[in-house]
């Protein structure tokens, strides 16, 4: 089928990240921080054109992309993380003197590259949008090419986000191979009509995809380049890959193992339950170490992407309406996620750029010096750790729930005890923010009233989805059910 109206905000975002490209080109003396709300249009543009395509007959382009309401959710959610990412780096970009115009341009198109993962109704096209993510994002780590820091956080990013890009397309040659197709429903369908037992070529297909999808979503033990990543880039593009590859990674998963291999969960629901059980554990126990936050940030994103693969696992045992539930509940942990990570680096974004210093002890005094700022870490971090009243606690609540399997009572007892380890880092960055005067030469300031603005609603939405979690959860529920 060739209908091209399909993909009209896709059309709309890359227009105007040509144009954000081309306009420093013609205009080199333009003030980065135009270019920076000129891609918040863009951003909200791109969201308002997909408002249409909500409650939409799903419609298949050429049979490789689905434009049913599980890529809709995906286009919400790309629009508001590249808004808020790029606002974040106004300031950020411009005191840097750095170019904008390139940057913000790529912003764009990782937005896309993210939406075009969850509309993939083949390996193929997946592996692609999967790589145009990809090379955005090794570009955007090392943006900053004059630091050294950046230099080698990119340099490890982008040769074992290859292997691991190696690994994947092995991955789906050999399952091709056994299938004769890289069509999820195709897959699926070969799989049924295979006989019993195990078969060693589709064990090492489904081992490869696994390390290859647990690289982009920096699950142990394919989580190496996810610290130096994070401690290198830029502040807002760290907040980047914590938010837009993690959703990214995880709409791949959810069609990977909950449409291509779902009727053949008996071969890979222990492998992903331990790889949960690693990620959760070692995240959190790794965290406590930490003295810079953006590695911090880094490994208690590992944390919570092990408590995300409880979901995945869950999915093994065949029960289809169990799985929806789950998947539905992983979509609004990760939405929740989501809004927590922004607002968290929100307000980290304002501190740096008026300090200079990203770590834990840099942050010493600022319930004092910024009271606005301190309140807003504090929720994000409670919302991590899955305290009442904040969306962490009804995500997790409501994710572990509909993953309760006889088999897995263990596991999600673990996540559990993970979630009040979790709690003690936490505790430690409060405790610089709270128990301590702010160094003298820190005096009390006010943040510019957009980012105050979007923290603020950041917040609100923390706040709304801990206590009202109903509609985003009904969300999540219709943007599932196209794929069931």
């Amino acid at each position: 089928m060739h209908d091209f109206t399909l993909f009209i905000p896709e059309y709309i975002a890359v227009s105007l990240a040509l144009i954000i490209l081309t306009t420093e080109l013609i205009w080199p003396k333009i003030r980065k921080d135009l270019l920076a709300y000129m891609t918040g249009i863009a951003a909200i543009a791109y969201g308002v054109a997909a408002v249409p395509y909500l409650n939409h007959t799903p419609a298949i382009f050429e049979g490789v992309l689905n434009t049913g309401d599980f890529t809709t959710y995906f286009r919400f959610l790309a629009a508001g993380i590249v808004l808020v990412i790029s606002l974040l780096s106004a300031h950020y970009i411009q005191k840097r003197n750095y170019s904008g115009g390139e940057y913000y341009s790529l912003l764009l198109i990782a937005g896309v590259g993210m939406t075009l993962m969850a509309s993939s109704r083949e390996l193929l096209t997946a592996y692609i949008s999967l790589e145009l993510l990809s090379f955005t994002l090794y570009i955007l780590v090392g943006y900053f090419k004059h630091e050294r820091r950046a230099n080698e956080a990119s340099l490890k990013y982008i040769l074992l986000g290859a292997f691991s890009s190696a690994m994947l397309l092995y991955g789906i040659s050999l399952l091709y191979g056994i299938t004769g197709t890289t069509s999820y429903e195709g897959i699926a369908g070969a799989l049924e009509l295979r006989e019993a037992g195990t078969d060693p070529g589709m064990i090492m297909a489904i081992v490869l995809i696994i390390a290859g999808v647990g690289f982009k979503v920096s699950a142990v033990p394919f989580h190496m380049w996810a610290p130096d990543a994070y401690e290198g880039a830029p502040l807002p593009i760290t907040a980047f890959l914590s938010t837009a590859s993690k959703a990214a990674g995880f709409a791949l998963i959810i069609r990977i193992f909950g449409e291509a291999l779902f009727v053949d969960g008996a071969e890979w629901r222990t492998l992903i339950a331990i790889l949960a059980a690693l990620t959760m554990t070692a995240g959190n126990l790794i965290a406590i170490q930490q003295v810079s936050m953006p590695r911090l940030v880094a490994y208690s994103s590992i944390g919570q992407v092990g408590y995300m693969l409880v979901v995945i696992a869950a999915m093994g045992f065949g029960d289809s309406e169990q799985a929806a539930n789950g998947s539905s509940a992983l979509l609004l942990h990760l939405t929740g996620y989501i809004a927590s990570t922004l607002a968290l680096f929100t307000a980290l974004t304002v501190w740096v750029n008026r300090t200079g210093d990203d770590s834990i002890r840099g942050m010493r005094g600022m319930a004092k010096a910024q009271p606005f700022l301190a309140l807003i870490i504090a929720a994000s971090l409670f919302s991590f750790a899955g305290l009442p009243f904040f969306a962490g606690f009804s995500t997790k609540l409501l994710m572990f729930q509909a993953s309760m399997r006889d088999g897995l009572i263990w596991l999600i007892g673990l996540a559990v005890l993970n979630s009040f380890i979790s709690l003690y880092y936490y505790l430690r960055v409060m405790r610089e923010m709270y128990l301590f005067d702010p160094p003298t030469d820190i005096k009390r300031f006010n943040p510019t009233p957009i980012l105050a603005i979007t923290a603020g609603l950041l917040l609100l939405a923390m706040l709304f989805i801990g206590i009202f979690p109903g509609p985003t959860f009904e969300a999540a529920t219709n943007a599932i059910a196209s794929l069931y």
